[in-house]
């Protein structure tokens, strides 16, 4: 569906989770010009149950970074802390949000534009604030039947030049035209890209996290982009759209 819409986006995977993510995969998606992340490592809610242990599994994280050649991160359940993730071999993260009252850490980042973390060694990644509220939120948890609550605020959010960055499940759509309380069907999904794209190409850059990670370091540290593999392909990508299964 985003292919023959003319969109692109970031794929995140639970290295460690219920289901195996296959190279061929991890190909497939990076040959046609999405991104793959890593999301946490396991998926169960205890990655920041202690410092020394989020250092201990930060070890693992990095060695499936290096694996998958995927330079961002994402925590599950969108915990995080900005400190720890200074651990993590990663050009970016996107564990946090500007606002969401209904998330496990509430208190959001306050900005509707990346921003830079730094390591004590004058390295650092660039923190990805979700601005849109995630999929589950608005229609499994609010029941929502239509796409105003993404289109009301991606409009705020480009009428203030901001980012627009959103989560959607894959395993939350219904394809099947058929869907249950915890279910919605693909079609807002693809209404919302649609509008997206009638509304905003020819005044939005739509592009990968990692390409806007890339530029936000390039404008930090005043160097010239961070090279992503040479950008492992043509990015034709949206609204810095972040998908995680």
């Amino acid at each position: 569906m985003e292919l023959r819409i003319g969109f692109r986006s970031s794929f995140n995977f639970v290295p460690e989770g219920e289901y195996e993510t296959p190279k061929p995969l991890r190909d497939f998606l990076i040959q046609r010009g999405f991104e793959v992340g890593v999301h946490d490592l396991r998926h169960d809610g205890r990655l920041y149950a202690s410092q020394k242990r989020f250092h201990r599994q930060a070890e693992r994280i990095n060695r499936y970074l290096e694996e998958w050649g995927a330079v961002g991160f994402r925590s599950a359940f969108m915990l995080h802390d900005l400190d720890w993730l200074r651990d993590l071999h990663i050009l970016y993260d996107a564990s946090t949000f500007d606002s969401d009252p209904f998330e496990p850490q509430p208190e959001g980042a306050a900005t509707i534009f990346p921003f830079w973390i730094e390591r004590s060694d004058g390295s650092g990644y660039v923190e990805m604030p979700y601005t849109l509220p995630q999929d589950s939120t608005v229609f499994v948890l609010l029941q929502e039947t239509s796409i105003g609550i993404w289109t009301k605020k991606l409009d705020w959010v480009a009428s203030n030049g901001g980012m627009a960055l959103v989560g959607v499940h894959p395993d939350y759509m219904s394809f099947s035209g058929v869907h249950g309380f915890s279910e919605y069907p693909v079609r807002l999904y693809e209404e919302f890209l649609e509008y997206v794209a009638n509304t905003y190409s020819q005044e939005a850059w739509f592009a990968l996290p990692r390409d806007v990670a890339a530029y936000v370091r390039g404008t930090r540290l005043q160097t010239e982009p961070f090279d992503v593999s040479d950008s492992l392909s043509t990015v034709e990508a949206a609204v810095v759209n972040s998908r995680r299964r």
